[in-house]
């Protein structure tokens, strides 16, 4: 199956979600996926198993990389080798929030949009690096091992979900770090990791590229994501001039608008007037006023499964509540007051 058209994917008012969820019950949490957004995201699950974290995620089934309790990784430099396959096998413990959400999807007979993420393998390379991978072949195998989880994911949700278009959002915490001098590669290679395990999904999906963190736009776009999902931070308008060339080429905005870090409010207010403000701001730079509000995605700033449950549930509402004034206001000229 191609890739849908972004335009019959994305409406105005879209929402979804950042990856994990608190849930134990990966029933439960496959119901709440479907019911809370209207791109349902297929959740990780971290606090229902340790191997549904990200990085453990994909560094399963890779020869001599093993995944800690805590997120950490061990390195066996005897089988660490930038040749070796990585064997996926999405019956593992690490993918049990994605297989329980197809059953539901199924059982639901769900055919609409869903939205899944996998780290990105520049963050994957880092972490390979900090367990003590050597450089040159740490990232080399971050990109393999992600291409194949990538193209193995997406085939099952394909197989399972055959009415279903795909957004796949690669994760990229690291690219926040991406321009420090200390970063252990240049920014040209980690585009080009970028590109590199992008393109193997893009036949089936729509991709796109997720960093929570204050991030340089540039970068994150001269990869190619078709998706941009970043939070409101403050210097992004210096970035207007990218991403209203994003826009018009047909590119989508994920607004990381509702916090998930801090006290999470009540009210949906302060954080609708935030990305009022940041695109009145983006519109004053030059960015189309139009094509912000019509080719933008609402989200959470990032995952939920450290949260509680009754945190992750009311940012998921809060959530919905902004895409819905998103939807209402798609039809005005001047911006909401």
């Amino acid at each position: 199956m191609s890739a849908a058209p972004d335009d019959a994917v994305f409406g105005p008012g879209s929402t979804t979600a950042i990856g994990s969820l608190p849930h134990r019950d990966a029933i439960a949490a496959a119901v709440c996926a479907l019911e809370s957004t209207t791109i349902p995201c297929i959740p990780s699950l971290p606090r229902r198993s340790p191997a549904e974290s990200m990085v453990a995620q994909a560094v399963s089934g890779l020869p001599g990389v093993t995944p800690g309790q805590y997120g950490s990784l061990a390195i066996d430099v005897r089988r660490f080798d930038v040749d070796a396959a990585a064997h996926v096998d999405l019956g593992t413990e690490a993918f049990g929030g994605l297989r329980a959400f197809l059953d539901v999807a199924n059982a639901r007979n769900y055919r609409g949009p869903v939205k899944w993420q996998f780290v990105g393998p520049v963050t994957l390379g880092v972490s390979l690096i900090r367990a003590g991978a050597p450089k040159d072949v740490a990232f080399p195998l971050a990109v393999k091992a992600v291409r194949s989880h990538l193209a193995a994911i997406a085939a099952e949700v394909g197989r399972r979900l055959p009415g279903s278009a795909q957004v796949v959002l690669l994760d990229e915490p690291w690219f926040g770090s991406l321009m420090s001098p200390e970063f252990p590669i240049p920014p040209e290679p980690a585009v080009d990791a970028m590109s590199e395990a992008m393109a193997v999904v893009e036949p089936l999906a729509t991709v796109g590229l997720h960093c929570c963190d204050v991030a340089d736009v540039p970068s994150m776009l001269a990869s190619g994501p078709r998706v941009l999902s970043i939070p409101l931070f403050a210097t992004l308008p210096d970035s207007a001039g990218y991403l209203h060339d994003f826009l018009s080429r047909g590119g989508t905005v994920a607004w990381g608008a509702v916090a998930t870090g801090g006290p999470i409010l009540s009210s949906a207010d302060r954080y609708w007037r935030l990305l009022v403000d940041m695109w009145r701001d983006l519109a004053d730079r030059g960015c189309d006023p139009d094509l912000l509000r019509q080719r933008s995605i609402i989200t959470p700033q990032c995952g939920l499964g450290l949260h509680s449950m009754a945190v992750a549930q009311r940012v998921l509402e809060l959530t919905a509540t902004l895409g819905e004034r998103v939807l209402d206001e798609v039809q005005a000229v001047p911006f909401p007051r």
